[in-house]
């Protein structure tokens, strides 16, 4: 029996040409999908099937899709963080130079001359309108360390700027992989105090939704310049006029253009491009579809926003996959209905996020309908599903 996949969106090749064609049906009208791709498509008035186990986002970020109702219902939601983290910091560093040297009102302006004599001359003579300053020694606040904050710190740093990073979250991996170069910050006012640009590569959450504010706003430099490719929410659109309109903000570059925005002197405006590169959307791609795949077919989780990594190698014919809530006694109380049928299990992981856990059991027994019924009525007990090798 063929595996229906949904497609949401337009999915790169290179993540279609994952599925196997003799094992999955890939299509935009799949009436009992076992895995959605996506990438923009809004999700939360979508009602789920019970055939629906994962959806992978073919990106960072998963505002589009409603996490908690996912995790109830058992199903595993992946994003890919690091794919479009090169294309990413490149766009970080194109604002960050936008945002200094006048460049886009130069152009702008410069298109003006055209058809009037002595075009040369009037270059010369109206360029000094357009001066900016340069990146070197300038200091540059970094609010997020992870995979994107993580390269456009470093490649700050190779540009000879002086950054300070801000991340409470950052992980080992990530620190691992900063420039020695990049100081800590404690805090965000620390950085706000210091910071002549500050680039925004954190989540919206409700934490930061708004996090840039008048308040905030007040504690930086005169003439900051803000970069924000992350999500327009994470800035007050109201506090930033005002302060672009004071001169306390002297450029805001995002990738998030609202009505209110547009035509607002000081803003560069971007469409959306952070993501927009061939390579960007292969990789997503690629690694949304490996992800889906890896779970459709073995139950490992990598990269899932609502439940724990979890991985183990198959040790036996079939694998047991059960989604639950972190409480006291679960495994136990599986064990003793796998026990009750006279099932040998060969092996086990379990792993928990916070309050959703998978456990994983590998038998070389058939696992009947009634025991998987009798697991499903445990109380705790999300999803229960049964890969045969």
């Amino acid at each position: 029996m063929m595996t229906e996949i949904k497609l949401l969106n337009k999915i790169g090749k290179a993540g279609i040409d994952r599925f196997d064609g003799a094992k999955y049906t890939l299509s935009e009208d799949a009436a009992s999908p076992a895995g959605i791709l996506v990438r923009s498509a809004a999700m939360h008035e979508m009602t789920f099937g019970p055939e629906l186990l994962a959806i992978a986002r073919a990106g960072a970020g998963v505002n589009n899709i409603p996490i908690d109702r996912c995790s109830e219902q058992g199903i595993v939601v992946f994003n890919t963080p690091g794919a479009n983290a090169n294309g990413v910091k490149e766009l970080a560093l194109a604002a960050l130079l936008l945002s200094s040297r006048k460049i886009n009102a130069g152009i702008a302006w410069a298109k003006t001359l055209k058809g009037q004599e002595g075009v040369e001359k009037l270059v010369e003579k109206g360029k000094s309108a357009f001066v900016g300053p340069e990146l070197l020694g300038k200091t540059l606040g970094v609010i997020g360390l992870g995979a994107i904050g993580g390269l456009v710190a470093n490649a700050a740093v190779a540009l000879g700027m002086d950054v300070i990073g801000c991340d409470p979250f950052i992980t080992v991996n990530a620190a691992w992989s900063l420039s020695r170069a990049v100081r800590k910050a404690d805090n965000y006012d620390e950085i706000y105090a210091n910071a002549d640009y500050i680039t925004l590569h954190v989540p919206s959450t409700p934490d930061t939704k708004g996090m840039i504010n008048a308040e905030t706003i007040a504690k930086m430099k005169d003439g900051v310049r803000i970069i924000n490719l992350a999500r327009g929410d994470l800035v007050d659109t109201a506090a930033i006029k005002n302060a672009l309109a004071s001169g306390k903000v002297a450029c805001y570059v995002t990738d998030f253009p609202s009505d209110e925005l547009l035509d607002v002197e000081g803003v560069i405006a971007i469409p959306h491009l952070g993501a927009s590169t061939p390579e960007s959307e292969e990789n997503c791609a690629s690694m949304a579809a490996s992800q889906l795949i890896e779970y459709l077919e073995n139950g490992n989780i990598k990269n899932s926003v609502n439940y724990p990594a979890t991985n183990m190698a198959r040790s036996a014919a079939n694998r047991i996959v059960v989604l639950h809530e972190n409480v006291p006694t679960m495994l136990a109380q599986v064990l003793t209905v796998l026990s009750n049928d006279n099932i040998n299990i060969e092996n086990m992981v379990s792993c928990s996020k916070g309050n959703n856990a998978c456990s994983l059991f590998d038998t070389d027994a058939k696992v009947s309908e009634k025991v998987q019924e009798d697991i499903r009525a445990i109380q705790g007990v999300r999803r229960i599903t049964v890969i045969e090798g």
